[in-house]
């Protein structure tokens, strides 16, 4: 399938390959039209569309709503099910029948099951590669986990598995487990969480004394880098590296940056640069509201000691997980970032000035279903799983 974009070409934009049209992308009105952005941009930036033949094509189907994936060297990949298996897809598209072994017991409820995966920064040399997943912990209750383990050479098994977080405390609600685990390339991992919904429980987002809605960030063997900016304060759990998160389901890191995207409620989903010791809100502030109407929290987008979001989507494009675009392939979208949305569907691109702010966003190939991961890969096409029972990666590749 060949998809091509039309629009009237801006001559300011010529260099980058893409038309900028003054309205923002198509899509329904304001759940809360009250709250105004607190800066340009913030929210509905001006739509884009790529100068560019987007080609898209199954590499491989039949996977059970798959929900992370990483490229192995020399080709292939890495695929979460979030029933509990992780599958391996050949450099030429074969998925293996037989799942790999050794992974942890999953609590295969809602949205609970086995999650993301990464490789661990040494692959090449130890086969290090690392898991999140929903942990049960006994009496229906679960939480976010992360595990790390060996995969051996056949990559028939995962060999010398250990937990490096357990979420506190168990949650009785299989929802808003998070949780991306990315690498800052300087010997630290940052794992991201969720509040597991429940009016009840929301609240601890804001709890320094708990790990719901944070993110985590821990040393490669999950040990507690001294540097973390709790990892003194009396009362409050080391390993928080921010906090008044809702449901983090996307994170990369960039030039020295961790980047979130997490769920908002009625709209307000956000894009964060999340900082160290920093609060982000929930469920105190919102650009969105309960799914009843109802205001959230104190009924404001924002308040003293809270950060405003990079930017925020209402109504909602549900995100799943994003990466930032850096091959050769889509030359004008270097830098961008192309996030996953499970609701409408498809891919969200968003382009950022050099200060870190969106200055443009495009939806593409709204017609592929729910988009769970993103992968930009090593030749420079972007990888798309998409999240249906029978769920599928697909590749997209440029064309004249």
């Amino acid at each position: 399938m060949k998809i091509l974009t039309s629009c009237s070409i801006a001559i300011s934009s010529l260099a980058l390959g893409v038309s900028a049209c003054a309205e923002p992308v198509a899509q329904g009105a304001k759940n809360v039209p009250e709250f105004e952005p607190a800066f340009e941009n913030q929210t509905r930036a001006p739509a884009m569309q790529s100068d560019i033949g987007i080609a898209v094509e199954t590499v491989a189907s039949g996977l059970s709503h798959p929900w992370g994936i990483a490229e192995l060297p020399g080709g292939g990949f890495l695929v979460t099910e979030r029933e509990g298996r992780l599958r391996v897809i050949s450099a030429d598209g074969e998925l293996l029948e037989t799942a790999v072994e050794g992974v942890p017991e999953v609590h295969a409820v809602k949205q609970g099951g086995l999650l993301d995966v990464a490789l661990g920064p040494d692959f090449a040399r130890d086969r290090m590669i690392y898991l999140t997943y929903s942990k049960p912990t006994g009496g229906g209750k679960s939480v976010t986990a992360a595990a790390r383990g060996v995969l051996s050479e056949d990559m028939m098994r995962l060999e010398e598995v250990e937990d490096i977080f357990v979420q506190d405390p168990p949650s009785p609600t299989p929802m808003h487990y998070g949780s991306r685990v990315v690498f800052d390339g300087d010997g630290h991992v940052f794992i991201t969480t969720g509040e597991h919904s429940s009016m009840a429980e929301r609240g601890m987002s804001q709890d320094l004394s708990t790990t719901y809605g944070k993110v985590i960030r821990l040393n490669l063997d999950g040990s507690v880098p001294m540097d973390n900016p709790f990892a003194s304060e009396e009362g409050a759990i080391d390993t928080i590296w921010s906090y008044g998160h809702r449901n983090v389901q996307g994170a990369a890191y960039r030039d020295g940056v961790l980047w979130t995207l997490e769920h908002g409620p009625k709209g307000g989903d956000e894009l964060n640069k999340a900082k160290a010791a920093l609060n982000y809100g929930w469920p105190v502030v919102s650009y969105g509201e309960t799914y009843g109407g109802a205001p959230v929290g104190e009924g404001i987008p924002r308040a003293e000691g809270m950060e405003e979001p990079v930017y925020y989507w209402d109504p909602v494009i549900a995100p799943g997980g994003f990466d930032f675009y850096d091959g050769q392939m889509f030359e004008a979208w270097q830098g961008d970032i192309l996030a996953g949305s499970l609701s409408p569907g498809g891919l969200v691109r968003l382009k950022l000035d050099g200060d870190g702010m969106v200055t443009g966003e495009e939806r593409l190939v709204e017609d592929q279903g729910r988009i769970r991961d993103v992968e930009v890969t090593s030749d420079g096409s972007v990888l798309l799983l998409v999240d249906e029972a029978n769920g599928a990666v697909l590749r997209l590749t440029a064309q004249d």
